[in-house]
């Protein structure tokens, strides 16, 4: 059975997306951090790994990016959550007890509006939602209450108060699944391929040029990132096309003609830092 590993501890949201996907039978081996996750992998601790990239709301999660960018693991799969948060306690706590609400801090800004109604109650930050209810539930204090998710509250035998206390619906997070090796396309199964680039030099219309070289070739672009370059000044773009597959566009490449007086690059001439399938 596959080891796949996920930050956090039992109950955590990335835990839930695995454990989600259809047609996938695994154990989950949770980490401290997102690096250990990484490492887990490398090391052979754990088959696959699972990560979030980007949530609808609060928008990309740049450490994984990076993190993507510093270790050689590819890209095997991709999972989609919507994030729903409850309002748990120990069983037999009433909502006249509660004081003080532990949960991440982006978790207890996204219930901001729970928070405007119920002003008796005290937001108290904690290193992740899941570990927030596993305290809750430890600790048996009348008066100290969690966000977080259903599936944590079943996991450490809470009572759900509130469910649903989230300030919008569509919030909703991106999880990639990582591996060792790559996963082979197959005939007929759409897929999304990630390339990590930078420009030889900064000049006029550079970008341009370069977003033409796929908007030529029929391919989608569904998320163009800009990171850091740790090693020059630059930055760099992480783009995630989709469509036509980057080897096809790369043969089109030199038969492609200029398009209003400017000669469009050829991918080779891209200083590429990284390529995950």
């Amino acid at each position: 059975m596959r080891r796949v590993a996920f930050q956090g501890i039992h109950g955590a949201n990335s835990e839930i997306a695995l454990l989600r996907m259809p047609g996938l039978r695994c154990r989950t081996v949770p980490c401290e951090t997102f690096e250990e996750v990484f490492t887990a992998v490398e090391t052979g601790k754990a088959s696959h790994g699972i990560i979030p990239i980007e949530n609808s709301l609060a928008g990309s999660i740049h450490q994984n990016y990076d993190l993507l960018l510093s270790h050689a693991l590819p890209i095997v799969g991709e999972t989609r959550l919507r994030i729903e948060h409850a309002l748990v306690a120990p069983r037999g706590t009433t909502m006249r007890r509660i004081r003080s609400v532990r949960s991440h801090p982006q978790a207890l800004a996204q219930c901001s509006d729970f928070f405007r109604a119920h002003r008796a109650l005290r937001p108290v930050p904690y290193f992740d939602t899941a570990g927030a209810a596993a305290s809750v539930a430890g600790e048996k204090q009348g008066d100290t209450a969690a966000i977080a998710s259903t599936y944590a509250a079943r996991l450490y035998r809470l009572a759900i108060l509130r469910r649903n206390v989230e300030n919008a619906e569509n919030n909703v997070t991106r999880f990639l699944v990582l591996a060792r090796t790559p996963w082979r396309a197959r005939k007929g199964v759409r897929t999304k391929t990630s390339i990590v680039f930078s420009p030889l030099r900064n000049e006029v219309g550079i970008l341009f040029r370069i977003l033409g070289v796929f908007a030529l070739r029929g391919i989608d672009l569904v998320k163009i990132e800009s990171r850091p370059n740790p090693r020059t000044t630059f930055s760099y773009l992480l783009l995630r096309p989709r469509g036509r597959s980057i080897r096809r566009a790369r043969r089109a490449g030199d038969r492609t003609p200029a398009r209003n007086g400017l000669p469009l690059p050829d991918p080779r001439r891209l200083s590429a830092l990284g390529l995950t399938v």
